[in-house]
């Protein structure tokens, strides 16, 4: 492995989480979660009678996805500078960060729109917006699958891998999964010490 990928594989600090288990991936679902409610509600308010509450609902989704996507972003950063100029990790790396940088715009907009709103649905403009910021977003998340699992930024090295797939009865070490375990001669209930 040369020394530009072994140093993609490790935190820029513990902060940023433990070597081969990252903070950043985790954080994503967050917003994405929140994006995506923010879609179907924003459907709901134009397809209900009264859309009232699922417009004001889509936007407190918006705001938390928002919210979230800050969290992500900052440790994302963090593991975006252990990736070294010039390769292609980070030409993709740096497509991936603008993108959602893009979409964090776009949504950002779309929520400073909706502030303070009365209106019973949602403006078809905002949710067209929604629905192409989603798309952006999966795209940029296509491409940070891409780091992860094709150019291993942040995933541990094969050889801490293959320790996951070593022949193991348990999942606690034989000292603490065997104590207080007494062997018993078959068919019987004699411990097998009794019985020398």
């Amino acid at each position: 492995m040369n020394p530009f990928q072994e140093r993609a594989k490790r935190p820029a600090s513990a902060v940023a989480g433990p070597y081969g288990h990252p903070f950043h991936p985790m954080l994503v679902t967050v917003p994405i979660g929140a994006w995506i409610a923010t879609f179907v509600l924003d459907l709901a308010s134009r397809l209900a009678e009264d859309g009232t509450a699922y417009a004001r609902a889509a936007t407190v989704t918006l705001g938390v996805g928002l919210a979230g996507a800050v969290l992500a972003a900052l440790f994302g950063f963090m593991d975006y500078a252990q990736i070294r100029r010039g390769t292609k990790a980070n030409r993709v790396a740096t497509t991936h960060m603008i993108g959602n940088l893009v979409v964090v715009v776009l949504l950002g907009a779309s929520f400073l729109a909706r502030l303070g709103s009365d209106e019973p649905r949602v403006p078809a403009g905002l949710v067209a917006l929604t629905g192409v910021s989603l798309a952006i977003l999966s795209f940029t998340g296509w491409l940070g699958g891409r780091l992860s699992y094709t150019y291993g930024v942040r995933v541990a090295d094969e050889r801490t891998q293959a320790g996951g797939f070593g022949d193991e009865s348990g999942l606690l070490p034989p000292s603490v999964s065997g104590a207080g375990r007494v062997d018993r001669i078959p068919g019987t209930n004699v411990p097998v010490d009794k019985a020398r």
